[in-house]
């Protein structure tokens, strides 16, 4: 793979995985438009150790009191770090069992349809103008109910389907449910982590099954390139999110998707 491939994707999936706008069917398409083959498993391993390794560095204070909550779990005792872990718990068996019943029934396929990508991109960004025009910020993560964690695990599963956006539909839900717009993308962010670390075990299967299709150069290289942008990605939208809406995103999105329908039909 040239640099300039490597390059374009680690910043794709970089800057695309926590802006509500779908990194998923960014990389699905850009082979497509570009002409490229698929980058492989590996690539795909190392660009998600990135994203991930990124929300641990920019949430870390959350991380530690998560990790510290946990072993006040063990001894009986409920903190908020405890209950945050509990609340992400909640949020991730919905998106891990869709995964698996498409991993193992061989799915995956017919969702790439770019279609399909068109169609799910502009009818989620409608979900998200709606949920954000229309509903109060009042709620912080601290006052979500295990309901609420669980509802808004059930609209990340939805994300299984390209074009939706896993960090947008969760975004969304988070919204619907009355939450100010940093903490809804707060929240989307660390349920993020047992996500991204599932897809990177099931990518590292498919890697070990049927072997690199690209260099651990290579690899490193996308996983550094994807930290970098994912960390500014998030700091840059964390900031946003304090004195706009999520209209721009709505708008990028509509236009997307209507430029795919245009390059496809």
């Amino acid at each position: 793979m040239s640099l300039f491939h490597l390059i374009l994707l680690a910043l794709i999936q970089g800057i695309t995985e926590f802006l509500p706008i779908s990194s998923s069917a960014h990389l699905i398409l850009l082979p497509v438009l570009m002409d490229w083959a698929d980058q492989g498993a590996l690539i795909d391993v190392m660009a998600h150790l990135g994203t991930m390794f990124a929300v641990l560095v920019y949430f870390r204070g959350d991380i530690a009191q998560v990790a510290a909550g946990k072993l006040a779990l063990l001894k009986g005792k409920m903190t908020p770090g405890g209950r945050l872990a509990l609340l992400v718990g909640a949020a991730t068996p919905p998106v891990l069992i869709g995964g698996a019943i498409l991993f193992l029934t061989d799915s995956t396929e017919f969702l790439r349809d770019p279609r399909l990508i068109a169609w799910a991109t502009i009818v989620f960004a409608l979900a998200l103008w709606v949920a954000d025009s229309f509903m109060p910020e009042k709620r912080d993560t601290e006052s979500l109910t295990f309901r609420d964690a669980f509802l808004i695990g059930l609209a990340q599963a939805v994300a299984l389907i390209p074009g939706t956006s896993r960090s947008g539909i969760t975004m969304t839900a988070g919204r619907a449910l009355g939450m100010t717009r940093p903490e809804s993308a707060r929240f989307s962010m660390l349920m993020s982590i047992p996500v991204l670390a599932a897809f990177g075990v099931v990518a590292g299967i498919d890697l070990y099954v049927e072997g690199a299709q690209a260099s651990l150069t290579d690899g490193l290289i996308v996983m550094c390139l994807s930290f970098i942008s994912a960390l500014a990605a998030i700091a840059v939208l964390m900031k946003l999110l304090e004195r706009m809406s999520f209209l721009p995103f709505v708008i990028y999105r509509l236009l997307l998707g209507a430029a795919l329908l245009f390059l496809v039909v």
